[in-house]
């Protein structure tokens, strides 16, 4: 059994009244979650063939996915926002047999939602030894790419979350992220498990997120207060959303860590959070890696930093600055070769002497302007990003004398207001790394593979729906 189920099961014998799942309309204890997804589990018992998970975020996706790890069988999870196109390619890609939907009254009951298992047809496909999880994302590139993780690799990563955060830390989680995104599942949903806290499995509406791409933050607030959730796990995009929202509503709540990853965060989007009363903490991981590679602690964060390595891994840096992450943080993709002992992640960065990680960015994005300037494109967006008039941002200049960069403004933010956000900006960055043009463009556009699910923007697909010449206001 996987140590997220023996210690289900430790506390269901120990404690069985003691409540684990939560939701606006009910509770399930330790004994009736693990009930639960023995229930269901015998039901998904009868092949080995990889299972789709294709619900909202709630307490049915939550005994779905046990129920899964139970049987001993592959879940797919398929993130809300993916395309019918890009479902259809992780579930055919992944060889699943079967997928787990919203159903109707003639369905299984399962919590508090009737699903629905049926047969998708796809042909099944030979997966790596262990794969318990096949994660797809979008990323920077066209067809979402199915990265094979082990039972034992996610729980590492909530293991070791667990070590460094403290069993005394494990309060009550709510998921903002959908439960689909590997790192609220790994890093919400498992290490709150393994380290006996509570789970409150709101819909993805209920935290705000109905619409994946126009959040409701004072919806997001306002449950975090009347849940009394005490950890949250955001990415940049949103976290900048909910310091605006806290600024105006001031609402008293209970949280003691938001944990933020993702993208590159500003010290100065940090400091806001910090006025506003928002305890955040930087992270850094890569689907490849189960998630979370390094976490700042609350209490020991370091602002431009990520903090240090989870104890599980070996993180080094290459003589060009390349993150190398070791051993073995995953199987390997869908359809491809074993992954290797060191996975080289791309992402490039430096050690401070207390052993802090900091990321400069991807090494593919380096921007090399006309006087020969090495610039990380993720650094400058992040400072504009920590103007609370810019929504969105993405920067250019390969072999340009200036940097330039789109911008997408907050609602209601004026051509004024974002001038003014941009000379902000600049004051924080040297002369070399300031926007010297920018345009103010529509949001970025996911179902136009404009942006990936993280908030990240994909530079090649932008840098054609908006070619140089045609950017035309100055900063």
């Amino acid at each position: 059994m996987s140590a997220v189920l023996e210690a289900l099961s430790r506390r269901a014998g120990a404690t069985p009244d003691d409540p684990a799942l939560l939701w606006k309309d009910g509770t399930l204890s330790a004994a009736g979650l693990m009930a639960e997804t023995s229930r269901l589990a015998a039901l998904l018992s009868g092949g080995d063939s990889p299972v789709g998970l294709l619900l909202d975020n709630g307490p049915a996706w939550v005994v779905a996915d046990l129920a899964l790890m139970l049987a001993g069988r592959p879940g797919v999870p398929i993130p809300p926002f993916f395309t019918p196109a890009q479902r259809d390619h992780a579930l055919a890609d992944a060889g699943a047999g079967l997928l787990i939907t919203p159903g109707g009254p003639d369905d299984v009951a399962v919590a508090d939602a009737r699903l629905r298992l049926s047969p998708t047809g796809f042909a099944p496909r030979p997966l790596h030894a262990g794969t318990a999880k096949i994660t797809y994302t979008s990323g920077s590139t066209g067809a979402p790419k199915g990265v094979c993780l082990s039972q034992a690799q996610m729980e590492a990563v909530a293991g070791s979350l667990v070590t460094v955060l403290g069993r005394d830390r494990a309060g009550l989680h709510l998921p903002v992220l959908p439960l689909a995104v590997l790192l609220e599942n790994v890093a919400g949903l498992y290490a709150t498990l393994l380290a006996g806290g509570r789970y409150y499995a709101a819909t993805l509406a209920e935290a705000g997120m109905g619409e994946a791409f126009r959040p409701d933050f004072a919806c997001l607030l306002t449950t975090t207060a009347r849940s009394g959730a005490t950890t949250l796990i955001l990415v940049p995009e949103l976290l900048r959303g909910l310091i605006a929202a806290q600024a105006a509503l001031r609402l008293d709540h209970r949280l003691e860590m938001i944990a933020v990853g993702g993208a590159r965060v500003s010290p100065a989007l940090l400091d806001a959070a910090s006025a506003v009363g928002l305890p955040v903490v930087e992270g850094y991981g890569l689907s490849e890696c189960a998630s979370v590679v390094a976490l700042n602690l609350p209490g020991d964060a370091c602002p431009g930093t990520v903090g240090r390595p989870l104890p599980h891994l070996e993180v080094a840096l290459a003589a060009d600055g390349e993150i190398l992450v070791s051993p073995h943080p995953f199987l390997g993709y869908v359809g491809a070769e074993a992954a290797p002992r060191v996975l080289h992640t791309g992402d490039t960065g430096a050690f401070d002497a207390a052993g802090r990680l900091s990321i400069s960015g991807r090494k593919a994005n380096t921007l090399i302007t006309a006087f020969g300037r090495n610039v990380a494109p993720e650094w400058v967006e992040s400072e504009l990003l920590a103007e609370p008039r810019i929504l969105q941002a993405m920067v250019m200049g390969e072999a340009e004398a200036t940097l330039s960069a789109l911008i997408v403004a907050m609602p209601g933010a004026d051509r004024v207001e974002v001038e003014a956000a941009v000379a902000r900006a600049n004051g924080r960055l040297p002369d070399y790394a300031r926007i010297g043009d920018w345009r103010l463009v529509p949001p970025f556009d996911p179902a136009a593979g404009q942006i990936t699910a993280n908030g990240r923007p994909r530079r090649d697909v932008l840098r054609r729906a908006y070619p140089t010449s045609s950017r035309s206001h100055a900063a």
